[in-house]
């Protein structure tokens, strides 16, 4: 078995959809995703790209990905990089892809100046909340997240 991690292209958009499914099932959340290719491929590829991908690749397949864009802390007046979406496949867990594609994002990071590298977990999900712990991360509990969305996303841009 040989891995790699390396940088999307536009071919690999299918596979990363794909993984963005096995991910939402995986999250409980089987029919959630409404991305389409052409969505993700202009999210990536599309002339104002909003997000970066990262993939790993065993035996010349996809099996795992690292989706990701940049933010910005007023506090440190630099940017971060938040990570959206991780995801290897089952069959690919244990040959270190995983750690591999956080290693390569922490490089990013490391190698632009940036201050933060953040990313959310589900409360229940503890095999990825010990992994993360492993590799030095620490949980922000003191945080609670937001979100508007839909019909209250609406109403709230309507005044």
């Amino acid at each position: 078995m040989s891995g790699a991690v390396r940088t999307a292209r536009p071919g690999d958009v299918p596979d990363v959809l794909a993984l963005v499914r096995e991910l939402a099932t995986y999250e409980r959340e089987p029919d959630a995703v409404e991305t389409t290719e052409q969505m993700l491929h202009d999210a990536l590829f599309g002339p104002s790209p909003v997000a970066s991908c990262h993939v790993a690749v065993l035996d010349g397949q996809v099996v795992g990905m690292a989706l990701w864009y940049v933010t910005f802390s007023t506090w440190k007046g630099v940017p971060g990089l938040w990570l959206e979406d991780l995801f290897v496949r089952e069959s690919a867990r244990g040959t270190g892809l995983g750690r591999a594609l956080l290693q390569t994002l922490a490089a990013v990071c490391v190698d632009r100046g940036y201050a933060r590298f953040e990313w959310w977990v589900l409360d229940w999900n503890a095999p990825a909340i010990g992994f993360y712990a492993s590799l030095g991360a620490v949980p922000q509990d003191e945080w609670t997240v937001h979100r508007v969305d839909g019909d209250a996303l609406r109403e709230l841009a309507g005044g």
